[in-house]
């Protein structure tokens, strides 16, 4: 391993649906996943004993020992190495951060065998391109034709633990996503799906609700991941960059970024 600078982007669930629950607790999903060009920056130098340093506006919280995905990689694949991480997203957000980071850190050690292991949404975050996430995220299909679209993303501060949001869906057994589009309307495609762990955590933390209102001028809104970030689609990068200024000047105490998402068309 050498010394290296690795960007460890946004995950968002741009429709999460809960598909099943097995005998083990583990929940079956289905859902369309893609990056957006905001995120952590890991730097990674080989070193005889592991350290990890976590800085940037969302240090604050952030273990800097094994309890942090990024060291148990490190664990995991029996490597040593001093890790500087900046948190440029916030944790517990439904936007993979850790995940991501701990998926970073298994590309520069070159060890994707280790992602599952690690969380069902690491796989997933070890690729930047839109991918539709099943099973328990371990079943992950390419979407090649998915365009890149301009987001603003939202998160209100409110923590939502996992457990509790998916303890609180009524039905663990809803339907998959219904077929790719054919005919390139992505966006009627996604209006037609869900997030089916939206309406619990606007339960378990109104403020969710109340973010996804701020959004209403937004193409479509919805909740990524468990919550509590939230996403608005808008038509390009001037109505973002207005509806990110609108709503910071609202909420300044909100995290409110306009970011594009990877794609393999360019909108």
């Amino acid at each position: 391993m050498t010394s290296a600078t690795e960007f460890a982007p946004a995950k968002i669930n741009l429709a999460l649906h809960v598909t099943g629950q097995q005998a083990n607790g583990y929940h079956v999903l289905d859902s369309l996943v893609v990056f957006a060009d905001v995120g952590d920056v890991l730097s990674v130098l080989p070193t005889a004993q592991t350290s990890l340093t976590v800085g940037g506006p969302f240090a604050e919280g952030v273990p800097e020992d094994d309890g942090n995905l990024v060291w148990k990689a490190l664990d995991r694949a029996g490597v040593t190495a001093k890790i500087s991480l900046t948190k440029n997203l916030p944790h517990g957000a439904g936007i993979g951060g850790g995940s991501s980071d701990a998926a970073a850190i298994l590309r520069v050690i070159k060890r994707p065998d280790l992602a599952l292991d690690l969380g069902a949404d690491v796989p997933v975050c070890l690729g930047s391109a839109p991918q539709r996430m099943q099973g328990i995220g371990d079943i992950l299909t390419a979407v090649p034709d998915f365009p890149a679209f301009w987001l603003v993303l939202v998160n209100p501060g409110a923590h939502v633990p996992t457990v509790d949001v998916f303890n609180a869906l009524s039905s663990k057994h809803n339907s998959e996503m219904d077929a790719m589009p054919e005919d390139g309307d992505w966006l009627g495609w996604l209006a037609a799906q869900r997030n089916d762990l939206q309406e619990p955590a606007c339960t378990y933390a109104p403020v969710v609700a109340e973010a996804l209102m701020a959004l209403g001028d937004a193409s479509l809104t919805r909740m990524s991941g468990s919550g509590s970030t939230c996403f608005g689609v808008y038509p390009d990068q001037s109505s973002a960059r207005a509806a990110q200024a609108r709503i910071s000047a609202a909420y300044p105490d909100w995290w409110v970024v306009a970011t594009q998402t990877y794609g393999a068309v360019v909108s």
